[in-house]
């Protein structure tokens, strides 16, 4: 009976991680590259300077900016600067023309340092990672839908790849190089265990932050189905009063964010939102910024009046049951971590993208050996082999398009954040196309040998686009802009490796004997 149920479980670990594998692997790279969206947005929007200033003196800037630009909006809100996202976003709001309308927004990048506008150029940046991660490119909510079914599909691959290998803690232990089918499982066995604590938490806090989606019965039961009451109890919003209709004088809204410091206990202020700037009865609402602890607190937020500079009210304390789900939720997108911890999780996430694959390879390669003596592929395993082709190294491929579109297309034109995504689809359906056209072997060394040249001349392509090249940022100290040119070479050299590997392994052949004597060539590793 123990067998027999290992074996069932077998089944399933083997046959969910091929439905849903290339899907997975997907999420998880996007996903992994979420971990740096904020960079990756700098690197794409590389007129934004990064500044080294306080928050009190872009606060400052703020203020002067849309007292100056925007005195007469109904609301204002300033999304201050960090250390890694270095522009000043304002936004303001206009009153309505009409009643039950919503008034017009305007935005604008400003330079923390000298309050005066920046303009970045049109690009999704790292945030289009960061949504297709959850949302697949698809509408709202099928997207969501199907990532998170995808991750059901690898909580449970998980767990009963935990049940079938009895010997995992010993396996981890365990590598032959050069063994062909078996080095490919040696290395999945490794990988999986040495970060499965990462695993297991990334795909059920997944699961946790969109449970009011997918399990939404208690809501509307306890709700009677008003789903609206339920958020209103679970986010309330802050109390502001109606303007007096006189107006007003806006306090300095600088010395508001020490005063949250000390109720927050350290914490800082990511945003805030200027409700009537120019009326008697204007509120000032400071956000907490959820990056300094790992519980995030959705909404946490203080109320000060706006002219005498008097706290009106604060959001009340995390109940226990929105703590837990905020530690959850912390956990999975590590808006905490510091840069160390920050590299660790991605490091553990391409670990997690590298388990996925190399389980679609080892599946196609046991069948795959199967037909060897034949020179005739099932159609089935032949579409595997395309799809494991596109989805990885055609992946990739369609990432290092992203990078070279947001440099190449022209910094005026129009709908260009657009085209940078269409730049990622089309060269991810073109490596269908090749990997339909050639086979095997040939077509993972031709699409990982151009995605090594892609990655590896990244620096140089950035150089000769912008003047923010390799020399000037790493003498300015703006580390997120050297170090995304700097890991682009590296992922360069790593896929020349593997291409090189690839295309090494294909001349290695090794002669078996049939049982009737006949002898046959088999590539090693070739699968």
């Amino acid at each position: 009976m123990k067998e027999g149920f290992r074996q069932a479980m077998a089944w399933l670990h083997t046959w969910a991680g091929l439905i849903f594998g290339w899907l997975l692997f997907a999420i998880f790279l996007t996903g992994t590259l979420a971990y740096f969206k904020d960079e990756i947005s700098h690197w794409m929007q590389p007129e934004i300077p990064a500044r080294s200033v306080t928050s009190e003196a872009s606060l400052t800037l703020a203020q002067q900016y849309l007292q100056q630009h925007a005195a007469s909006a109904s609301r204002w809100l300033i999304d201050l600067p960090d250390a890694r996202e270095p522009g000043l976003s304002v936004r303001w709001q206009q009153a309505p023309a009409k009643r039950g309308e919503r008034g017009q927004f305007t935005e604008k990048r400003l330079d923390p340092q000298t309050g005066a506008e920046v303009q970045g150029r049109e690009t999704r940046g790292g945030d289009f990672f960061y949504r297709f991660h959850f949302q697949l490119q698809m509408p709202y909510p099928w997207g969501r839908w199907l990532s998170t079914i995808a991750a059901m599909v690898m909580f449970v691959a998980l767990i009963s790849g935990i049940i079938t290998h009895k010997k995992i803690f010993k396996d981890f232990f365990t590598f032959r190089p050069r063994k062909g089918q078996r080095s490919w499982l040696d290395g999945h066995n490794a990988v999986g265990v040495l970060v499965l604590p990462f695993h297991l938490m990334i795909t059920y806090s997944s699961l946790v932050i969109f449970m009011a989606m997918v399990m939404p019965a208690s809501i509307l039961a306890s709700y009677k189905g008003d789903v609206r009451v339920f958020y209103d109890e679970v986010f309330p919003a802050a109390n502001t009063p109606e303007p007096a209709g006189k107006p007003g004088q806006l306090a300095a809204m600088a010395p508001l964010l020490e005063q949250a410091r000390e109720l927050w206990s350290g914490g800082g202020v990511g945003r805030l939102t200027v409700n009537n700037p120019g009326d008697a009865n204007a509120t000032v609402v400071l956000f907490r910024d959820g990056a300094d602890r790992v519980v995030h607190d959705f909404g946490s937020a203080l109320t000060f009046n706006g002219v005498t500079g008097q706290i009106l009210g604060s959001t009340p304390e995390q109940r226990l049951p929105m703590a837990i789900s905020g530690a959850f939720y912390g956990l999975h997108m590590g808006h905490f971590a510091g840069p160390v911890l920050r590299w660790l999780y991605f490091i553990c996430g391409l670990a997690g993208t590298a388990m996925i694959g190399t389980g679609l390879v080892i599946w196609l390669g046991k069948r795959q050996l199967k037909h060897a003596k034949s020179a005739v592929m099932p159609f089935e395993l032949r579409l595997v082999e395309v799809l494991n082709i596109a989805s990885m190294s055609g992946l990739l491929l369609a990432v290092a398009a992203f990078f070279w579109a947001n440099r190449l297309l022209p910094v005026d034109m129009a709908g260009r954040a657009d085209w940078e995504v269409n730049s990622f689809f089309i060269v991810w359906g073109l490596s269908v196309l090749h990997a339909m056209a050639r086979r095997g072997r040939a077509a993972w060394v031709d699409q990982l040998a151009l995605a090594a040249l892609l990655f590896c001349a990244v620096p140089l392509l950035n150089a000769m686009t912008t003047p923010y090249h390799l020399a000037v940022t790493l003498a300015q100290g703006d580390w997120a802009l050297a170090g995304f040119d700097l890991t682009c070479l590296g992922s360069g050299v790593f896929l020349a490796w593997a291409a090189w590997k690839m295309q090494r392994s294909g001349h290695v052949r090794s002669v078996i004997r049939t049982p009737r004597g006949q002898s046959i060539a088999l590539e090693r590793g070739a699968h």
